[in-house]
């Protein structure tokens, strides 16, 4: 059984792919992982805030006090050429690859042109094989112009891309007037890979505190099917490696997405609930269920059921609304 995939353009010996989250935090954790067939890891996200904060707390303690002293700001470097961390992200990604043999790909977050793009570069020198880009903005200007918004989107890749040579992926948002022409000009501005999609964590009240409050509510399968619709959507039209993310649980999960075009299914939620070992078992799962089916390789199964594919295309389209609320006519008394 082959199993293996190719994802940015890199070999990997099955689809299945640790997301982003804490379970990448800890160097035994990515070898627990690896042991149970990952075949490769996506490395926790380094934010934006997080490189500002420090920028910012470095430069106070280094020019505290300097203005009493007529000469000692020369001797200062400028703020912008400091040699700022979080470096123990990048220490990280360094005992990683040391750690394992599989790819380790590092998660860059932020949403503005900045000096945060220049740890893309430091991030490929650390030595992860490819970068996987998440771009975050909650738009709350009524007066901001969405062409301005996904121009930003779009210089930001363009200037990652254009500052490493290791390929780049762009986590990118499902709310998009059009995500097919998105897709497309991320691509051309030389995004290597699509992950569908970021999955915003929304905050919650407290009616009694009078809080908002921030909040994690785990995925389950059902929230498999807007990745899956649109990977099945832009197969074989966006030049990119698709990685589906959010609601894979079980080896049908990630046999869906593979089949609606998939280079490989990103897993979370499942491994935070029961554990890095259980991938083995999804792992053997997938592999018995394309015997049974007599599917010989991976690559036999990418892209069967995409839209291109399919018997009637028109079902990941309005049809498929249509059918869905003419058919829920039977539960009605």
């Amino acid at each position: 059984m082959d199993l293996t995939t190719t994802y940015l353009g890199i070999g990997l010996k099955n689809p299945l792919v640790p997301s982003a989250s804490p379970l990448s935090k800890k160097l035994d954790t990515i070898r627990a992982l690896e042991d149970a067939g990952a075949s490769a890891i996506v490395m926790y996200s380094l934010f934006e805030e997080q490189i500002a904060l420090e920028a910012e707390a470095l430069d106070h303690f280094l020019t505290r006090g300097t203005e009493s002293f007529g000469e000692a700001l020369s001797y200062f470097p400028r703020q912008e050429e400091y040699n700022l961390g979080p470096e123990e992200y990048l220490e990280h990604i360094r005992a990683a690859k040391e750690a394992t043999d599989i790819p380790i790909i590092g998660s860059l977050n932020g949403v503005s042109m900045g000096g945060w793009i220049d740890y893309a570069r430091k991030i490929q020198q650390a030595g992860a094989d490819a970068l996987e880009l998440n771009i975050y903005f909650i738009p709350t200007d009524p007066a901001q112009d969405p062409r301005d918004l996904e121009d930003l989107y779009v210089d930001i890749v363009k200037a990652v891309t254009e500052s490493v040579s290791i390929p780049v992926a762009v986590k990118l948002s499902r709310f998009f007037t059009s995500i097919p022409a998105m897709a497309r000009r991320i691509a051309e501005a030389g995004a290597r890979g699509l992950v569908l999609f970021n999955r915003f964590y929304q905050p919650d009240l407290d009616i009694e505190a009078l809080e908002v409050k921030p909040g994690v509510v785990l995925s389950t399968s059902a929230n498999l099917r807007v990745p899956l619709r649109w990977i099945a959507i832009l197969y074989d039209r966006i030049a990119v490696d698709f990685a589906g993310t959010t609601g894979v649980h079980t080896a049908q999960d990630a046999i869906k997405l593979i089949m609606a075009g998939a280079n490989v299914a990103q897993l979370c939620t499942v491994l935070l609930q029961r554990g890095p070992g259980h991938l083995r078992s999804i792992l053997a799962d997938l592999a018995k269920w394309m015997e049974a089916h007599e599917y010989s390789s991976v690559k036999m199964m990418r892209g069967s059921m995409s839209q291109k594919a399919v018997a009637e295309p028109s079902a990941f389209e309005r049809a498929n609304y249509m059918k869905a609320i003419t058919t829920y006519d039977k539960y009605v008394r």
